[in-house]
């Protein structure tokens, strides 16, 4: 009696003796089907339970179908074959399954290339790179599926089907009057060589049809979701060649692993499914089974499956918002993974040194886009200070805040902003925010109100003639040190102090109630003043525009709710 075992990692088909192996972490997908006395009959499947040691390479493989942006689910997926794949010192392997000719592009395959290629998830073999198991797109295999089909068909697994369009249709309405499910009936299964003959003689096309055993069920060990199995009688004899010579999926995926020799197949699980179709061509066949471990979808915060109605994505998309691939790759991992520490933060390197498949959890990981934004965050202020520096001098310049994306003002500033960044393009808020002189709308507040009513106008007196007697120019000239210098000796003349003191100074010098350090801010402002580095569409109020502001304010009319201010560009003309 034929039968599988698992006398490897891989099953192997034919009269083999059980062995006591040592057991690891990677159980293998376990199979035995018992084959009838007639070749075409029934055949029965029961689960063999045995794991042995993992021998050989690790090959793992990606393959996205170029038909659209890459998802995150599948960014995710990827990451994961890609990290077991380096923690084991294996290969990972990028194929493209581009067998829907109707909807994939070369530019939709551009695009997830450099989306992978931006995660920093570099390749072993694929479009590109080339290796041993090419080619690597499904469109150019076509002449392999062909040649497997052609065995397949001569051992008797399976057989051409003439049905029509119509005739399917037929018995799918028939098994649902009759409450079964919506297999195919089997009509050409029993064919006679002369029936086969006479509709090949008559130009009838027809289909491929495996031959699925009509009783037992089938059995595999996944790595992340633990025993799963099938009934055999629920499925029907599928089709794995259509009409018009095309492949399908299933058959395209079962013999593309095999003939690359993928050891592991890492994907969503939603192909879960599938693994029941994929198992029957690979004992068909004589192929090996690879291990399998399905992942659990990405859900909405609302724990429905992530889709666009959701917000971005797309890693294009993300890219676009400005993240950075440490930050969406440290993310991705961490849906459905952990090392099992309260650690958090892990770059590429870290999480090849700490990933294993069996922490991988089966339940599925919500999406959550403010987590994503934070951790975005903790890498960009984790960047090398000359790195990050350029990454957000550039940005100033490219938005056309800046006419220059380096120098002192850039390197001060982007201190002094950098813990209100998490994404490079936030940059553009706070460098706008710290140039602005929103005094109007701050004056006229409610949160404001405490403070114009501690005297604010007195201060805001005494604050313009210092501008005009050159104190405050003077201090800032100084830097930091001449600086507080001078608000220690504003202070002890005003009998201020604290909040008292720091509050009045930061309304009227910045126009806001909220901040970076004021100190650091000011000389910034005055810089920007000197240098001519901001450039003219970036709404900048310099210091001398500020207090000319400042002269215009009506203190009076304040107190009674009135219009306050002329507006900036009036002041400023």
């Amino acid at each position: 009696m034929a039968s599988i075992v698992a006398g490897t990692p891989w099953m192997r088909i034919g009269r083999m003796t059980m062995t006591t192996t040592t057991k690891l972490d990677l159980a293998p997908p376990i199979l035995r089907l018992y084959r009838s006395r007639r070749r075409f009959s029934s055949v029965s499947a029961s689960l063999s339970t045995n794991s042995n040691k993992l021998d050989g390479e690790v090959r793992v493989r990606f393959a996205p179908s170029p038909t659209g942006n890459l998802h995150v689910g599948g960014a995710r997926t990827a990451l994961f074959n890609y990290l077991f794949a380096r923690s084991k010192g294996g290969k990972f392997v990028l194929r493209i399954e581009d067998t829907d000719l109707e909807r994939s592009t070369r530019e939709s395959e551009e695009a997830v290339l450099q989306d992978l290629t931006w995660l920093g998830l570099d390749w072993d073999e694929g479009p590109g790179v080339g290796g041993d198991y090419g080619p690597y797109r499904q469109s150019e295999r076509n002449s392999l599926y062909k040649q497997y089909a052609e065995k397949l068909l001569e051992s008797g697994h399976v057989y051409r089907c003439f049905c029509s369009s119509e005739e399917l249709e037929k018995m799918k309405e028939i098994a649902k009057l009759k409450q079964l499910p919506p297999v195919y009936a089997g009509k050409w299964a029993s064919a006679t060589d002369a029936e086969v003959q006479e509709e090949l003689e008559k130009g009838t096309p027809y289909t491929y049809r495996f031959r699925v055993p009509k009783e037992g069920s089938l059995k595999i060990s996944d790595l992340i979701r633990g025993e799963v199995s099938w009934n055999l009688d629920t499925l029907g004899d599928f089709v794995i060649m259509r009409s018009n010579g095309q492949p399908v999926y299933n058959f395209c995926v079962t013999v593309d692993d095999a003939t690359m020799a993928i050891s592991h197949v890492i994907r969503a699980e939603e192909h879960l499914p599938n693994t029941l179709r994929q198992a029957l061509i690979y004992k068909a066949l004589g192929f090996t089974m690879p291990y399998f471990a399905h992942v659990s979808l990405i859900l909405a915060p609302d724990r429905s499956k992530l889709s666009k109605r959701h917000g971005a994505t797309s890693v294009g998309q993300y890219r676009e918002m400005g993240y950075l691939p440490q930050g969406m790759v440290n993310y991705l991992a961490l849906l459905g993974w952990g090392d099992g520490t309260e650690n958090e933060f892990f770059t590429l390197e870290q999480l090849v040194e700490k990933f294993s498949i069996d922490r991988v959890n089966k339940s599925g990981a919500v999406f959550d886009p403010t987590k994503l934004r934070w951790m975005n965050g903790q890498h960009l202020r984790a960047l090398p200070s000359e790195k990050m520096t350029k990454l957000i001098g550039e940005r100033w310049k490219g938005t056309g805040i800046l006419t220059e994306s380096d120098g002192p003002f850039v390197d001060e500033a982007i201190q002094l902003l950098k813990d209100g960044i998490e994404l490079v393009t936030d940059s553009d808020k706070v460098l706008s925010n710290l140039l602005s002189y929103p005094l109007h709308a701050t004056l006229t507040s409610t949160e404001c109100k405490a403070v114009i009513e501690d005297k604010l106008s007195e201060v805001a007196a005494t604050l313009l003639a210092a501008f005009d007697g050159g104190e405050i120019l003077g201090a800032l000239e100084e830097g930091s040190a001449g600086w507080q210098k001078w608000v220690k000796s504003f202070g002890k003349a005003q009998k201020r102090k604290g909040k008292s003191l720091f509050m009045p100074l930061r309304v009227l010098l910045t126009g806001k109630l909220h901040g970076p350090e004021m100190g650091s801010s000011m000389i910034l402002i005055h810089k920007a003043g000197t240098l001519g580095i901001v450039a003219p569409q970036a709404g900048f109020v310099s210091l001398k525009e500020r207090f000319e502001m400042l002269r215009q304010v009506d203190w009076e009319a304040l107190n009674k709710d009135q219009p306050i201010l002329e507006s900036t560009a009036a002041v400023s003309s």
